[in-house]
């Protein structure tokens, strides 16, 4: 082992990139392993390394973590991007908790049917206008740089994680939203994260049909 995490998942986004986001932005090279059949799933799970035969599975510190929650929460911890205290790790929690919500919605939105597709766009450019990215300008209206306790944190890492993938199916989605845009400016420019946005990075393109099918293959029974 060389001691960089090695992460498990499909070669895509889907539910690793948030942890892809949040190792890349705190400056921590990690390997990757791609499932491309089912048998390597079912591999995996006869071998007894997914507690609960699911993916995303993260090998780091000399443990087998599995659930996305629990991997990103453990990350951020280890690299200081979890607040100072306890009322701050429940912000950047909250936080953290409703771009989740957003993003599932943009998660399951290539594996929509063609007739829903354009429905569940609407919904996504509505929840995103009306709910979500108001409640982070406000957040960001104090004057402050970021989220919490006005120092880097997973939640800033998740919310322009969320800003840009948002605005690949909607370009103008932050037309109203200044600070949000002087925010993502911010984030963009920061080093690491600078970096993982390059070409050649780690950092995975949008869903396309190959990626679709590969999901559809390993995990449909």
């Amino acid at each position: 082992m060389s001691g960089k995490p090695r992460l498990t998942y499909c070669n895509g986004r889907g539910r690793m990139e948030p942890v892809r986001w949040l190792l890349a932005a705190a400056g921590v090279e990690f390997e990757e392993v791609f499932l491309e059949t089912r048998e390597q799933y079912e591999k995996l799970i006869k071998d007894g390394v997914l507690m609960f035969q699911q993916v995303p599975l993260v090998e780091i510190d000399g443990m087998k973590m599995v659930q996305t929650r629990a991997i990103l929460s453990y990350i951020a911890g280890k690299y200081n991007l979890y607040g100072k205290d306890l009322k701050e790790r429940a912000l950047i929690d909250m936080y953290v908790e409703g771009i989740t919500d957003l993003m599932q919605m943009i998660l399951v939105f290539p594996f929509s049917p063609p007739e829903a597709k354009e429905k569940n766009l609407d919904s996504i450019k509505d929840r995103a206008i009306n709910r979500y990215f108001p409640a982070f300008e406000k957040v960001l209206k104090h004057g402050q740089d970021f989220l919490v306790g006005n120092k880097f944190s997973w939640a800033d890492v998740q919310l322009i994680e969320a800003i840009l993938a948002v605005e690949e199916k909607i370009p103008a989605v932050l037309s109203g939203f200044p600070q949000l845009q002087a925010f993502k400016v911010r984030m963009s420019n920061m080093p690491t994260i600078k970096k993982f946005l390059q070409p050649g990075s780690p950092r995975k393109p949008p869903p396309d049909e190959c990626y679709i099918e590969t999901v559809l293959k390993i995990f449909k029974k």
